[in-house]
């Protein structure tokens, strides 16, 4: 009999090979034989693609065109004879076993819930009784009975095979009574019975066990193994799977005693802080521990680093939490041993005791301590050394062990206020909040507890490893935060909020993520997928704690490498602290002792304070702020790369000295062509190469009208054959400026460049005379009155020239006073009393008049004019003043 999983109906098998369906309330719906010769309504369909003897088959040959069908052999002989009943988990369909009159052979059937017949297993040598659909519908799990070895098979819901793995043990040795999967599909629960006293009169002492398998990357585990010994009385009679709690069995004894199992899912992991870790990670696979050192290298499951064999079953794994030990492994077997495992040579003891030799090899309980309930936890801190004891109903106490007579109290916080775990925790780590040493537990509900304060409701696994905390969210993000810095609300709120854009603690991660292990003093955090496989990933946390680190204790080129991997902006090894980086800066340039990765340092170099922007600072590091010479960031770093690059081996460094001039914020083109132009010598670098180089940072364009401001014309025929351009473009032109005088060469280049203040200068020095109508002209164009004053004598006509010139464009600007000025000051009284006229400047008309001089009639003319003037525009005294 089997209800459905909705409880609305229920199957019966009869004595007479007939399957009843009924209702709840046991009223029948319908009455089928379990024998029926149609396959059912899933009945394969063929297209009629050829016979089997024309196919081709491959390796096997022609041969297997006439292989005969191989005569199913009967059910084993301890097989009870009754037909079993298994329901799909949504209830639509369910499978009976029962063999089969015609062959003796064990047969599956699947029907849907209107009783009719859906598909029928294909013939299978030595099926047995066992069998159990897959919750989540996908497979029917039964076993099979081979001449070599015994194996739990999988079953579609058409009644083909689809997969199956191997039991630990031999022919003949056990038998399988039950199978059964928990709730979520995620446990194969395999009861089991020793045959191996089937025959012999003690056949009732056979004993038990029930082991538990799960699922990884198409690998089956043997998880866990429960051996109830050959006492009869101890014997399970009745083992179930808990309905609403996945990994909670049930198990009753013919002394009617009823045993509960709790399991919970955790990876166990080497707990060292220090880069003698080897970030072991140990995985239970029956009688193998298999072990992968993630620090050397990522082993995807069901692969490892290496192997444990033991001598049976494994049921509890664990490493060692002592300083330098943390890579030794512990194992705790179903026959009730504890073995122990190190790497490398054995430990050299300072005294050595002797035992009798029966007690060789047998580590010793050195004391007891008495606990007041069950523990179903224990975690220590390697670094305080304390053990923190978790009950079954969630209550936290402490071990005090480092005294004379170890005891057993409660856990208090810094008040003095009893700290208990509001429900009990599958995983407990113990970590230091902001000081405060505090228990972390997270429920078999994705609940978060730092003692009995819960952090957050949606935490897939978490870790801790270096004063982080580490977990991973069912909202499909990874969280890091360093507790050194936060508060136990501080933690809640970190974990409540979405995070901002530049958040380094939050990293988006794939969905059903779990933390496999962090390794110590590195910046890798592995991640497991659910469907088995590993992931390496370097959180932003963790790298930028490594990268301040390596920073503050001026290991530059271990944070550069780390960097250049991972794509951090660079420009926080100097933003991280400007004052040191400076002061260093030599250390900095041997430490990388490359000339690419100097040039890749600069070329990334950007004025944004990557430590306020891209990379904020935790809350409590003291942020350095840059120093406020008045000099950009860029222009700083570059002069004082190049110059700590000259001191040191300026041949060396030469591409790297070009690099620093050119990424200036005004590039320092013609320098550093000049400095290509001095590499000419013999003996120093390749100017080729340095010219290459240089074409790479610049566009060629730019480079060549920058080489033509050197003068140089082999500099400027060497960028030009290095550019594309067509040499009957640039030849004439060249060959034109050659055939100047130097001065006026100089000066039809600058023009050319448009840098007209240097054309200016270039030209006065070509003879006064002969071009200064070209200067006159130039200077107008541009506006360069003031700077071509500077270059003429002031008793000279063209200095006169340039005045008059200059006032006529003050004068146009609105400033004719000082037109006035610069006229008068030139010699040209006549146009100077019109300036002054015009902007009403009386003083200065006045004294004019009087220099020219003027007549008297006409003296007073010009007075009453300027008064009108001063009258509309409202200077009533100067028009007073200058009529009186």
């Amino acid at each position: 009999m089997s209800w459905s999983p909705d409880e609305e109906l229920v199957i019966l098998t009869t004595g007479q090979e007939t399957i009843i369906m009924m209702t709840k309330d046991f009223e029948p719906i319908t009455e089928v034989g379990i024998h029926q010769d149609d396959f059912g309504e899933g009945k394969f369909i063929t297209v009629g693609w050829g016979k089997k003897e024309t196919q081709f088959h491959g390796s096997e040959g022609k041969q297997a065109a006439q292989k005969k069908i191989q005569e199913v052999q009967p059910a084993v002989a301890w097989d009870d004879r009754r037909p079993r009943v298994t329901w799909r988990g949504d209830g639509q369909l369910f499978a009976v076993s029962a063999i089969c009159p015609q062959t003796g052979a064990m047969k599956i059937r699947v029907w849907n819930r209107e009783g009719v017949l859906q598909a029928t297993s294909e013939p299978i040598n030595g099926l047995e009784q066992a069998l159990c659909w897959k919750p989540s519908g996908s497979l029917i799990a039964s076993t099979q009975h081979h001449p070599n070895k015994h194996s739990v098979v999988f079953m579609e819901k058409n009644g083909l095979l689809h997969g199956d793995f191997t039991l630990p043990f031999s022919k003949d040795q056990a038998k399988v009574k039950e199978l059964l999967w928990n709730s979520d599909s995620t446990v194969l629960a395999v009861w089991l019975e020793d045959m191996s006293m089937m025959n012999s009169r003690c056949a009732c002492c056979a004993s038990s066990a029930v082991q538990l398998w799960t699922v990884g990357n198409y690998h089956w585990y043997l998880k866990q193994s429960l051996d109830f010994g050959r006492d009869p009385q101890k014997a399970p009679v009745c083992v179930c799977w808990d309905p609403e709690r996945p990994l909670q069995l049930h198990a009753v004894s013919r002394s009617w005693t009823s045993i509960t199992y709790d399991w919970g899912w955790m990876t166990e992991r080497s707990p060292g802080l220090d880069a003698t870790d080897n970030a072991n990670v140990a995985v239970i696979d029956g009688e193998k521990i298999l072990v992968t050192s993630f620090r050397q290298c990522v082993v995807p499951p069901p692969m490892s680093s290496f192997e444990l064999q033991l001598t049976s079953p494994v049921n509890q794994v664990t490493f060692l939490c002592r300083p330098q030990g943390t890579n030794q492994v512990a194992a705790f077997t179903a026959n009730g041993q504890i073995s122990i495992y190190s790497q490398g040579r054995l430990t050299k003891l300072a005294e050595c005791f002797v035992l009798p030799s029966k007690m060789s090899g047998i580590y010793l309980i050195m004391a007891a301590v008495e606990v007041d309930g069950v523990v179903v936890s224990v975690v220590h801190c390697s670094q305080t050394g304390t053990v923190a004891l978790q009950l079954e109903d969630g209550q936290i106490r402490k071990l005090v062990w480092d005294h004379p007579e170890p005891s057993v109290e409660d856990w208090r916080d810094s008040s003095g206020c009893r700290i208990n775990f509001p429900v009990p925790c599958v995983q407990t780590a113990l970590c230091s909040i902001s000081g405060e040493e505090c228990l972390l537990g997270l429920t078999d509900r994705s609940h978060l507890y730092a003692g009995d304060t819960e952090l957050a409701s949606n935490v897939c696994s978490f870790a801790v490893c270096n004063d982080f905390l580490l977990i991973t969210t069912h909202s499909h993000t990874c969280r890091c935060l360093h507790l050194g810095t936060l508060t136990v609300k501080g933690l809640q709120a970190s974990l409540a909020s979405d995070g901002s854009q530049n958040d380094e603690t939050l990293r988006r991660v794939e969905r059903g993520s779990r933390i496999v292990t962090v390794v110590p003093q590195d910046t890798r955090v592995i991640l497991q997928m659910p469907r088995g496989n590993l992931e390496t990933v370097h959180h932003r946390a963790l790298v930028l704690a490594q990268l301040r680190t390596w920073l503050d204790s001026l290991r530059f080129r271990d944070a550069f490498e780390c960097m250049r991997k991972l794509r951090i902006n660079l420009n926080l090894i100097y933003d991280h602290s400007p004052k040191v980086f400076l002061e260093k800066i030599q250390t900095f340039i041997t430490q990388l002792n490359s000339i690419n990765h100097i040039n890749l340092v600069l070329t990334e170099l950007k004025e944004e304070d990557t430590t306020s922007s891209m990379y904020p600072h935790p809350e409590s590091s003291s942020i350095q702020q840059q120093p406020s010479s008045g000099q950009k960031k860029v222009d700083v770093v570059c002069d004082a790369l190049r110059n700590a690059m000259e001191s040191m081996d300026p041949n060396k460094f030469s591409l790297s000295i070009l690099t620093a001039h050119v990424k200036k914020t005004v590039p320092e083109l013609e320098i550093a062509l000049q400095k290509v132009h001095e590499l000419r010598a013999p003996g120093a670098v390749s100017a080729e190469e340095a010219l290459k180089y240089l074409l790479f940072l610049v566009n060629v364009n730019d480079l060549y009208e920058h080489s033509l401001g050197t003068y140089d014309f082999d500099l400027v025929l060497m960028v030009a054959e290095k550019s594309q351009k067509d040499p009957k473009e640039y030849l004439p032109f060249l060959n034109m400026l050659k055939s100047l005088e130097p001065n006026y060469q100089r000066y039809t280049i600058d023009k050319h460049l448009k840098r007209y203040k240097k054309a200016l200068l270039h030209l006065s020095k070509c003879g006064q005379s002969e071009h200064f109508g070209e200067a006159l002209q130039l200077v107008k164009e541009q506006k360069l009155y003031s700077e071509a004053l500077k270059l003429y004598a002031t008793d000279s006509v063209h200095y006169k020239a340039l005045s008059c010139a200059y006032a006529e464009h003050l004068v146009e600007q609105q400033q004719a006073e000082q037109a006035g000025l610069l006229l008068w000051r030139c010699g040209e009284p006549v146009c100077a009393l019109q300036a002054f006229a015009g902007s009403s400047s009386w003083r200065n008309a006045i004294c004019v008049a009087q220099q020219i001089p003027l007549p008297p009639d006409q003296l007073a003319l010009l007075a009453r004019d300027l008064a009108e003037k001063l009258t509309e525009q409202r200077r009533y005294a100067d028009a007073a003043l200058l009529l009186d």
